[in-house]
């Protein structure tokens, strides 16, 4: 089913971004079972640390609806909610990072691609630089950001995993 493209009362707005193939919106209610989808996946979930806790998906669930920063990524031809990208500003040591995430059914068509590289453009356009940390196993997501000119900065561990974090400057 395709969501609603009114805005719904009472959410805060955020900048809608448009691709060639992608519409990059706040998320609405009617994603939110996708979205769950997203945090509860194992094989989303598996670069991620697991399964997100039942409690804690509540929360986020209450949460996500029109969240500062978080981006809906929609398929412009047919309304379906592909994943999500998140920015936040000032994240990492003073810096902007970008996260994402997508359903295993749209991996490897380039939408994760599209999408990121459209939210980091857009906000290198108000910061000087933008980071993205992803496990250094993760082979996909490493080969994604490098794709973008995105430089490999530095690595380390966190929540018991070896990481590696990337940069792009404006």
């Amino acid at each position: 089913m395709a969501p609603s493209s009114a805005p719904e009362a009472g959410h805060r707005t955020a900048a809608t971004v448009t691709t060639e193939r992608l519409l990059l919106r706040p998320v609405r209610t009617g994603d939110v079972p996708a979205v769950t989808r997203l945090w509860t996946d194992p094989e989303v979930r598996l670069h991620l640390g697991g399964p997100v806790a039942e409690q804690v998906v509540r929360i986020r669930q209450r949460r996500i609806v029109g969240a500062t920063g978080v981006h809906a990524v929609v398929r412009a031809s047919d309304g379906v909610l592909l994943g999500l990208v998140t920015v936040e500003p000032e994240a990492r040591e003073g810096e902007a990072e970008v996260s994402y995430q997508f359903l295993p059914e749209h991996w490897g068509q380039g939408y994760a691609r599209e999408a990121v590289a459209a939210v980091v453009e857009r906000a290198l356009e108000s910061v000087p630089s933008v980071v993205a940390v992803t496990q250094q196993a993760n082979g996909r997501s490493r080969r994604l950001l490098e794709g973008l000119g995105m430089v490999h900065a530095e690595s380390f561990v966190e929540f018991d995993a070896h990481q590696v974090l990337y940069r792009k400057r404006a």
